[in-house]
């Protein structure tokens, strides 16, 4: 089974700023956000710059592929920054956040840096998967603060990690996960998370299908709440391709908003990505001017009916194998048979043939586990090799060897404490309680007169 992603993107400079300084991409395969930084003469450029650049991965890779391709372009982006700052003394101290994910099939991979947020909503829940590189979420984190001082710190604002002319180099958040159908994916500048709440966000995502829609409603929701800074969404739906149709499904082109829109500023179009971006741009145009029909040939052969066939046939069959090929690379974490196992493929099915197999079933019980580790296992934990599945199933038996030993001094201790008070009242039930010697008649105080 595959999926696609459906999406929308939008943009407000918001009732204070004068200028959009955040910059938003999205497309089927790659989503981006970008939340500027450093005045009115740099903050549009940083983030302009940096969805130029990882613009240019808009296409098909392979998983394995993913994360090294976002930390390239975001590499070259952050030195792209730096260049342009040491040129231009207006530019100095430009920066901005970033978020990127980049799509094969069904696997995600996404980079992180600064403030800006992505929320998962799966069900009726939000989860923000990403942690704000700010001061305040680092003295959270250290017990400094309370999540209430939190909310209202004075230095709120203040990142500890951005792409640009910034102190330190580039230290992204980096995650491999999959894409479940069902899912929706926000990314957003702290001009929205910043004046409306996690549940307000939660109940707009779930309530409001349409994703234009569900867009629009939350830019004007900032704007009702005084939109302070610049407010930029990016949404995702993460659906089954086998319910889409060309009846239902017009295609989308990718959406550009904010800064990239208004004063887009390319990569500097090095590599082959600048090269595919380029030939890509080409093919548009030329599909664009191809008739809706064209007229059918009077003429046609059957060795090149033959020919075609053949050549899908092959084309088809190179695909599906090479697929097949890519998920024996892949390994999970899940339930099997009651115990932790380990399986090679994914934990999809296309049709009757399941693509995975159970490789590994440990000996550790599913119901042994706390609370926390079966929350775990409740969905499919991937990993991109049979190392990185080992690992993390180490780490669940090392967690239930602890909890066995505790439990298991527990045990003794509790068995100590019966026999010791088993023994106590052994102890007291065998004292004999006749009289005190003290009290005995002696041979001077028998009432008998020897004289």
């Amino acid at each position: 089974m595959s999926v696609q992603i459906r999406y929308a993107a939008r943009s407000d400079v918001g009732a204070v700023r004068k200028q959009n300084q955040d910059a938003g991409y999205a497309s089927g395969h790659l989503l981006v956000l970008a939340d500027g930084m450093g005045g009115a003469a740099g903050g549009d450029v940083a983030s302009s710059v940096t969805v130029g650049h990882l613009a240019e991965l808009d296409e098909v890779h392979r998983a394995d592929d993913l994360l090294p391709l976002l930390k390239a372009a975001v590499t070259d982006a952050h030195d792209h920054l730096v260049e342009l700052a040491r040129e231009d003394p207006k530019l100095a101290g430009l920066g901005t956040t970033c978020i990127a994910i980049l799509r094969s099939s069904n696997k995600l991979a996404m980079v992180h840096i600064g403030d800006s947020r992505a929320y998962l909503l799966r069900g009726d829940h939000l989860i923000q998967v990403t942690k704000d590189h700010t001061l305040v979420q680092y003295l959270l984190d250290h017990g400094n603060i309370t999540p209430e001082q939190a909310e209202n710190h004075p230095r709120k604002n203040v990142i500890m990690r951005a792409l640009g002319d910034t102190e330190g180099g580039v230290e992204l958040d980096e995650s491999m996960r999959e894409a479940v159908i069902g899912d929706r994916w926000l990314l957003c500048s702290d001009g929205l998370f910043g004046v409306v709440s996690n549940d307000t966000i939660a109940h707009t995502l779930a309530t409001i299908d349409d994703l234009e829609a569900c867009a629009d409603e939350l830019i004007d929701l900032a704007l009702a709440a005084g939109a302070p800074d610049n407010v930029t969404v990016v949404l995702a739906d993460i659906v089954d391709d086998r319910d889409l149709t060309a009846a239902t499904v017009t295609p989308q082109a990718p959406v550009i908003v904010g800064s990239a829109e208004e004063n887009p500023r390319p990569s500097r179009g090095r590599g082959a990505a600048a090269r595919a971006a380029a030939l890509r741009a080409h093919e548009d145009t030329a599909t664009a001017e191809l008739p809706a029909f064209a007229p059918p040939q009077r003429k046609r052969r059957w060795p090149a009916i033959l020919g075609a066939v053949l050549g899908i046939v092959l084309l088809v069959t190179g695909g599906l194998f090479a697929g097949w090929v890519w998920t024996k690379s892949q390994y999970y974490v899940y339930v099997a048979n009651g115990n932790i196992g380990i399986y090679q493929g994914i934990p999809q099915a296309l049709g009757p043939i399941e693509l995975s197999r159970l490789k590994e079933r440990t000996d550790v019980p599913i119901e042994d586990l706390n609370e926390t580790a079966r929350a775990r296992l409740e969905q499919p934990v991937t990993r991109s090799s049979y190392e990185e599945a080992t690992r993390f199933v180490t780490e669940l038996k090392n967690e239930y060897s602890r909890e066995r030993e505790q439990r298991d001094r527990e045990e003794v201790r509790r068995e100590r404490q019966n026999r010791t008070e088993e023994m106590r009242k052994k102890a007291e039930s065998t004292v004999d309680p006749s009289a005190d010697p003290a009290k005995e008649p002696s041979d001077g105080a028998t009432g008998r007169d020897d004289q």
